[in-house]
């Protein structure tokens, strides 16, 4: 835990929940081990929602599609989600989730390695929700920012990895070294970047909060 457990428990008990369709969702992920997004980032994705109110929404890791829909459910009315996922048995869970929502005109699923993807799209996006594999969020970065509207939104989570990405690399497991190192690279290019402004938030596990300068 980022954070001590009995002030996150205490915060999500403050929560007014989603929709029961999400929340079902949510119990459903959950029960089958699928990863869905906190309580506390759901919390905070609704606010920037409502705060930015984006028209177009580029979501880079899919899962089930519970983001996608919460994104969509409490986006602006005539918003419309872009979403990539790669893994194949995930794609038909996510998209028979979309048809019974009724979001299937709201919603676009693209499938496939999101670096490839991602090379694909044109136009720009005012809201990027960056939530896939960790260690490839670094080689996203380049098309996510020539995607990113001027005064755009770039959210990325999971970027504190449980507190482990302030350790030294010897202190974390051998197989989560390469990860360690990459999102520690990202978060000081984040910082760093002169087409950004980032605040790092220990939300969830972690959240960063980017904003491309016009």
């Amino acid at each position: 835990m980022i954070i001590e457990e009995r002030m996150t428990v205490f915060i999500d008990s403050l929560d007014r929940g989603n929709t029961p369709f999400l929340d079902e969702l949510e119990k459903e992920a959950l029960r089958n081990r699928i990863p869905v997004i906190r309580k506390s980032m759901q919390s905070l994705l609704k606010f920037l929602l409502a705060f930015k109110k984006p028209d177009r929404i580029l979501e880079v890791g899919t899962a089930v599609g519970f983001s996608a829909l919460l994104m969509s459910e409490y986006g602006p009315e005539g918003s419309h989600i872009t979403t990539i996922e790669n893994y194949e048995k995930r794609i038909p869970a996510a998209r028979e989730n979309f048809r019974r929502a009724g979001k299937e005109d709201r919603i676009t699923l693209l499938e496939g390695d999101a670096t490839e993807v991602l090379k694909g799209l044109s136009g720009t996006y005012d809201m990027i929700f960056m939530d896939a594999a960790k260690g490839q969020y670094l080689h996203f970065l380049p098309d996510v920012l020539r995607l990113l509207a001027p005064g755009g939104l770039l959210v990325s989570d999971n970027v504190l990895q449980d507190g482990d990405v302030m350790e030294s690399r010897f202190a974390v497991t051998r197989r989560n070294r390469t990860i360690h190192a990459r999102m520690r690279e990202y978060l000081y290019e984040l910082k760093h970047h002169p087409e950004l402004e980032t605040v790092v938030l220990p939300v969830g596990d972690g959240v960063t909060l980017s904003t491309k300068l016009s």
